[in-house]
């Protein structure tokens, strides 16, 4: 549907995810993604859910917790990019958005339930976006961005943490 955005479209910081997005249809991608996040969510415990591989570094519900913020956030800027909305959109500091979110306290079952959701339901959005708006060009932190790179942006992000969440979390 959207063919892989160049390093252009989007700041420098968002370079790592770009390159996590594979070629192809970023549409199905993102559908395979969430089985294999909800596959690997499901082997994940109450308990387990609240490690933390390190004393400072997230739980495993606040990295849960994170992809969602990080995803509405980023699907809401690109609705506003879709709609040609001019006005300039803020930025969003992770640490605080996850210190705020009481993740910890919530149960691991309704994390998933709603990164799941909110998964299924951007793909929606994102299936009814004209092929036309790729380009369209909005600002978002003080930073242009392209309506397809805050998509495949959500796509390597998300690759980004579930090798995280295997490598340092459940090895």
């Amino acid at each position: 549907m959207f063919d892989r955005p160049g390093f252009s479209e989007c700041a420098t910081f968002y370079h790592h995810y770009l390159r996590q997005a594979p070629e192809g249809n970023i549409i199905t991608f993102l559908e395979k993604q969430l089985e294999r996040a909800l596959t690997l969510f499901e082997t994940i415990d109450e308990e387990q859910a609240g490690f933390r591989y390190q004393p400072g570094k997230w739980s495993i519900k606040e990295v849960l917790g994170h992809l969602t913020d990080t995803e509405r956030v980023f699907a809401y800027r690109a609705l506003c990019f879709a709609r040609r909305d001019p006005q300039p959109l803020p930025g969003m500091e992770q640490d605080d958005y996850v210190l705020q979110a009481n993740f910890n306290e919530r149960s691991w079952t309704d994390l998933v339930e709603e990164f799941n959701y909110l998964r299924r339901s951007n793909l929606v959005l994102f299936k009814s976006f004209d092929p036309s708006l790729a380009r369209v060009v909005g600002t978002a932190s003080g930073v242009p961005f392209t309506l397809r790179a805050l998509i495949y942006i959500i796509a390597g992000h998300t690759e980004h943490h579930l090798k995280i969440l295997g490598e340092r979390y459940l090895s």
